[in-house]
């Protein structure tokens, strides 16, 4: 997967039930209901919710996960989530756990290229996935690398053969190694033209300050040049252990077929060693900024966060609802007083931002809650404060109203981020390895809607107000405002 592409995905996959009907051409996501038609789709919905299929969840000896959801379709995804990514790298190897990934296989734009293994050449293993009209993919994210597949139901057992074949019997031999140290060198290159990724680095490069969440994805250009197989390897005997593991699967899967399968192909795998598994690095938010200033460059691109909370802690689902209401907002939208945002319909009419994006992303113990933008020189200072005077809004006044629209759109984004048996299994994987298990969508909509206009406030407060927040631009950004104004913004509206 191209690099840009592959991190995006990853990021997506930290960013839960966002976005959405923003995107739908329906102003503010809201729909028409005439008459009783209304009633009637809530009972069906409610009925949809409740007869989900089961998420079946089953341990091996080594403390490897099998999780799969049966839904009957004649296809499926399977894949190999592993607790293992950017984070648990240092300042000599990071880039390793994306290298390695690269290592497997890697997908062009128009085809993939399979790394051969100890049972396969790389032809036979291109050949067999055509045969099978199957799909193979990988990405690596801060705290997570994934392996999956899709296929057709019948072909589910030969899917998690080659999964297991690939993730342990991959050659990594130095002519691939070299080869794909090439291709990785290009792809950094691709990321700088990325200015959103290259944002989103910066900011974790200033929020994480000398911890590994600040180190980007694909790792240092001299890092990429100096990894070497020894590298690679022991990552692997380090990491890829059975209980950082989960097998999800989705579509048409029996799970005693998958847990079997499992046994077979991954019940060899290491379990945690005597001393146990190595201790997450511990990552500390630092309020400060970093300024890239260009005054060629048409646009500035700015990104502004608080520090959130981690995937389980209590506040990070009114912290999800508070981002929804933020919400998202580009100048193809159009729309004016019709936005349900009322950062949007301030964007929108003071045509203060060309977009700009409100975003969650959660780790296993912290997070980034803020907002990501893309202005005109002129329109940056006012931009900065309309959305800082929003921020303090909602610790303040937000209405009960703009919850529970906020709370509904959630609960509607939520569910249409589960169509298909892909997103089903990343669901899966991902809950399996930031919760220990899948929570049921009726108990999310439970927690969502338990939450008040008084709790939005409280939570909004606790990690808004008063706090230094982390800044990162891009830009001709001479007319944004300097950084102890910018923390000023966070106890008060400007005037």
């Amino acid at each position: 997967m191209a690099a840009s592409t592959a991190r995006l995905a990853a990021r997506r996959l930290l960013l839960p039930w966002t976005g959405g009907l923003a995107r739908s051409g329906v102003p503010g996501g809201r729909c028409l209901h005439i008459g009783t038609g209304r009633f009637r789709a809530t009972k069906a919905a409610t009925k949809v919710v409740l007869n989900v299929p089961e998420t079946k969840v089953s341990p091996l000896e080594n403390g490897l996960q099998v999780a799969s959801e049966d839904s009957g379709l004649p296809t499926c995804t399977v894949g190999l989530w592993i607790d293992a990514g950017s984070r648990y790298e240092n300042e000599k190897n990071n880039g390793t756990a994306h290298f390695l990934e690269h290592m497997a296989f890697k997908a062009s734009l128009l085809y993939f290229l399979f790394q051969g293994t100890k049972k396969r050449s790389q032809l036979d293993l291109e050949l067999e996935i055509e045969n099978m009209g199957a799909h193979l993919n990988a990405y690596t994210s801060r705290e997570q690398t994934v392996y999956y597949a899709k296929a057709f139901s019948k072909d589910l057992p030969r899917a998690v053969e080659i999964l297991a074949d690939i993730i342990q019997n991959s050659t990594l031999g130095e002519a691939e190694i070299e080869r794909e140290r090439g291709v990785i060198l290009r792809e950094m290159q691709e990321v700088e033209t990325n200015l959103q990724e290259v944002v989103f680095d910066y900011l974790h490069a200033t929020a994480y300050q000398n911890t590994a969440l600040g180190r980007t994805i694909l790792g240092p250009t001299e890092n990429i040049k100096s990894i070497n197989r020894n590298d690679l390897v022991e990552y692997i005997t380090t990491h890829y252990k059975g209980p950082r593991i989960v097998l999800a699967a989705a579509g048409g899967v029996s799970h005693d077929e998958l847990l079997d399968l499992a046994k077979s192909h991954f019940g060899s795998l290491p379990s945690a060693p005597e001393g146990g598994l190595p201790a997450l690095p511990p990552c500390s938010f630092t309020g400060s900024e970093i300024r890239i200033r260009d005054d060629k460059m048409p646009l500035a691109h700015i990104a502004v966060s608080v520090e959130a909370a981690g995937w389980c802690h209590p506040d990070t689902i009114p912290l999800i609802v508070a981002n929804t209401l933020i919400g998202n907002w580009d100048r193809s939208l159009g729309s004016g007083v019709t936005l349900s945002s009322k950062l949007a319909q301030i964007a929108c009419h003071g045509n203060l931002c060309h977009s700009f994006q409100s975003f969650n992303t959660c780790y296993t113990d912290t997070g980034l809650w803020g907002l990501y933008m893309v202005c005109e020189p002129s329109t940056i200072q006012d931009m900065v404060q309309s959305v800082q005077r929003e921020w303090i809004r909602l610790c303040t006044s937000v209405s009960e109203s703009e919850v529970a629209r906020a709370k509904n759109l959630l609960k509607t984004n939520m569910l249409l981020q589960l169509d298909g048996s892909t997103p089903i299994c990343e669901d899966i994987g991902r809950q399996m390895l930031c919760y220990k298990r899948r929570i049921p969508i009726p108990e999310l909509e439970a927690r969502i809607e338990a939450i008040d206009t008084q709790t939005l406030r409280d939570v909004c407060t606790k990690y808004i107000y008063d706090k230094r927040p982390a800044v990162a631009a891009i830009g001709p950004i001479e007319q944004l405002p300097e950084y102890n104004r910018i923390c000023s913004g966070m106890s008060w509206p400007q005037a």
